[in-house]
């Protein structure tokens, strides 16, 4: 017996399959131009996977593990999904524009109590390596994950916790390596019953890299780019006959540098709305210390542990097909160490939980109904300890709830409520406790044209409420070369507008229309949204010097619109084609424009089977960004060429060996969605080859 893990993953697994979002087209070509109905539970339901209404993507863990990377990284190219890389050792996706803290990095669905929402340079703290799956919801997701899922979800499943009994031992080694970083990766997991019904699981995985090599570069790597992650988890469960219930022990080791660090600012501060640096180093004593050699580069010492508590139960009772429980507690910690020496401590701890019930139809209307909770202590102390040690909590309920009127129409609706509270802890600056609540619903459609074709319209009107960092930010920043003010200090003293306004909740008006076929020769999906968010809440630069900049969070009306687009064409049983692309602009209420907003990309793919060898040949460019926010620089536009290639020893797909080749034209790549995008440059020309085996 095996049960659904999470609210998304047969939904995602069954749509890439059928719409070719993300999965080889090949998936398509192979089995001709038919795909039979396929029953998924979709957010929690059993649902078909032409009425799901979100678009979806998805990476298995074969996927995953040939394109490797760090979690941003390695997700930078599925439609509407780009990454805020900061170099080496740290990447957080960015999806339709928007990264944490709208964007929620989840494990199987469970929130990941880490730093990556406060600063770029923080390591998300979840390792691709051990992932079964990973899942990419884009658009809103507040009314499962809340508030911080408004931009999307990244849903990283992994076995830690079994939810069935093995017949025998089962397990997978894998091992990788590249050439542009000199890369060293492996991951090894076993699971094995120790009685009929207690399971048990063991995992590992190592990834170490030295600085990356860039063409035309200084010393022809980027100093500071070397990294190296430690990962590890044992977990047991009691497997019956109508569901599961278990736990787990991970933990996380982390060493990486943090290239781009410029200490000659750590004097600057504000007067009013003007930045002040007064004992920053010259130009003539900064080129004289470039000649002796490289300034040290901070490093980061991270380290995390985390308890898993996860359970579900099938038929329960009479009305409720089942009950899904989800738990964690994590002790979080990093340095940030400067020439030896600890400057600041960042620690987040707390827990979370979650309790999904899928209830019977009710008048026709069948879905989940749940609740979701979560205390947390987040603390930084030292040298750039710009927020206060803040003690949160996190309340919520919500619905979703499905209704077939026919054959050909299919409706969704859903609500959330939420409480969120921050109180700051012993502040000498006396800012103020928050303690507000946020709505969130949803109306969706689906219309089914035909048998291969569908049109799903979502209209979502989602609340996000203001982070810690928004509110309370005040102090030097070096990671990001900024001195940051938040919401709630005094005018005349950090940032010099005076706001005597409320703080707003950030509220958005999504609407969502997709286009899809599903099955046939031919599929594709586009996807067109609109999204107008009233308060949007953003770092807006009031001043710079070189490159650091004083940064004001401010709320301003702001519009985001866009286009997502995949079509595949299977040419015969081995041979397929795909089209693929995005598109965004992100428009503050006036001329202004967002910061860091994702660049045009078009790209062409072609997927050739033929014995037991699977070709892929990916070319796409991403245009230049010249639609830039005040105080922001352009960005040239660049081509990507990427081939890979995988052998499946006799057949059989457990048995895996891979060469992949990316930016192959050994282009200069700055990415504008980084804060580093005028600063460090991301790989150059790398191979990569490994092994994956699976028993």
């Amino acid at each position: 017996m095996r049960f659904n893990r999470s609210p998304l993953t047969l939904a995602i697994s069954v749509l890439a399959g059928t719409a070719g979002l993300v999965s080889s087209p090949l998936s398509v070509a192979q089995s001709g131009t038919e795909i039979p109905e396929i029953r998924v539970t979709a957010l929690g339901v059993d649902e078909n996977a032409a009425l799901i209404v979100a678009p979806f993507s998805v990476l298995n863990g074969a996927q995953s593990f040939e394109r490797g990377g760090n979690l941003g990284d390695l997700l930078n190219g599925l439609p509407g999904v780009h990454s805020d890389s900061f170099g080496g050792g740290a990447s957080r996706p960015v999806i339709r524009g928007q990264t944490a803290p709208r964007l929620k990095v989840l494990s199987d669905s469970s929130a990941i109590l880490d730093a990556s929402d406060i600063s770029p340079d923080h390591a998300v703290s979840a390792d691709p390596l051990l992932a079964e799956q990973i899942e990419v919801l884009r658009g809103p997701a507040t009314l499962l994950y809340g508030g911080g899922a408004i931009g999307g979800v990244v849903n990283l499943l992994d076995g830690k916790i079994p939810t069935q009994v093995p017949e025998r031992v089962e397990g997978a080694v894998a091992l990788r390596g590249n050439t542009v970083a000199d890369e060293r990766a492996g991951a090894v997991n076993l699971t094995a019953a120790a009685t009929e019904n207690l399971v048990l699981h063991v995992e590992a995985s190592l990834r170490e890299t030295s600085d990356y090599a860039v063409d035309g570069w200084e010393e022809s790597h980027v100093h500071g780019t070397a990294a190296e992650s430690r990962n590890g988890a044992f977990g047991t469960s009691w497997v019956g006959e109508n569901g599961f219930l278990g736990l787990a022990y991970s933990y996380r080791e982390d060493d990486y540098g943090l290239p781009g660090h410029n200490h000659e600012y750590e004097e600057c501060h504000p007067h009013g709305i003007e930045l002040h640096c007064e004992g920053h180093e010259s130009e003539e004593e900064h080129e004289h210390e470039h000649e002796e050699g490289h300034e040290e580069v901070p490093l980061i010492d991270l380290s995390s542990r985390r308890v898993d508590l996860r359970g579900a139960l099938v038929e329960p009772m009479p009305g409720v097909h089942g009950i899904r429980l989800r738990g964690s507690r994590t002790d979080y910690k990093h340095f940030e160490i400067e020439d030896g020496e600890i400057g600041t401590t960042f620690s987040n701890e707390g827990y979370e939980g979650r309790i999904d019930i899928d209830h019977a139809p009710i008048m026709g209307w069948h879905g989940i109904v749940g609740v979701q909770f979560a205390d947390t202590r987040f603390s930084s102390i030292g040298t750039e300890a710009f927020i206060p040690v803040t003690d949160s909590s996190m309340r919520g309920l919500f619905a979703v709830e499905h209704l077939e009127l026919s054959d050909i129409w299919h409706l969704e609706a859903g609500a959330r409520y939420e409480t969120q509270s921050y109180e700051p802890v012993r502040d000498a600056r006396g800012r103020p406790d928050y303690d507000e609540s946020a709505k969130s619903w949803s109306l969706a459609s689906i219309w089914a044209l035909d048998e291969q074709t569908s049109i799903a319209a979502t209209f979502a009107r989602a609340q996000r409420l203001a982070q810690p960092q928004e509110l309370y930010a005040r102090g030097i920043h070096l990671a990001t070369n900024t001195y940051e003010c938040g919401l709630v200090n005094h005018p005349l003293t950090c940032g010099g507008l005076q706001n005597n306004a409320p703080i707003d909740k950030e509220t958005s008006n999504n609407i969502d229309i997709s286009l899809r076929k599903h099955t046939g020769a031919l599929t594709y999906s586009v996807n067109l949204f609109h999204n107008s968010v009233d308060g949007y809440i953003f770092a807006r630069t009031l001043d710079q010097y070189e490159d650091f900049r004083l940064i004001k969070y401010t709320q301003r009306d702001a519009t985001l619109r866009g286009l997502e687009l995949e079509a595949s064409y299977a040419i015969n049983g081995n041979l397929s084609a795909t089209v693929f692309g995005d598109y965004l602009t992100a428009d503050l209420d006036g001329a202004d424009k967002l910061p860091r907003v994702s660049p045009t990309r078009i790209g062409i793919r072609a997927n050739h089977l033929f014995n037991n060898i699977d070709t892929e040949v990916e070319l796409y460019r991403v245009s230049r960004q010249d639609d830039v926010a005040a105080f922001e620089s352009e960005t040239p536009g660049y081509t990507m060429a990427n081939v890979s290639v995988s052998y499946s020893l006799g057949g059989d797909d457990r048995y895996t060996l891979f060469v992949r080749g990316s930016n192959l034209l050994d282009e200069t790549i700055w990415t504008h969605t980084s804060f580093l995008a005028s600063v460090i440059p991301m790989p150059g020309r790398n191979f990569s080859a490994g092994f994956r085996m699976s028993f």
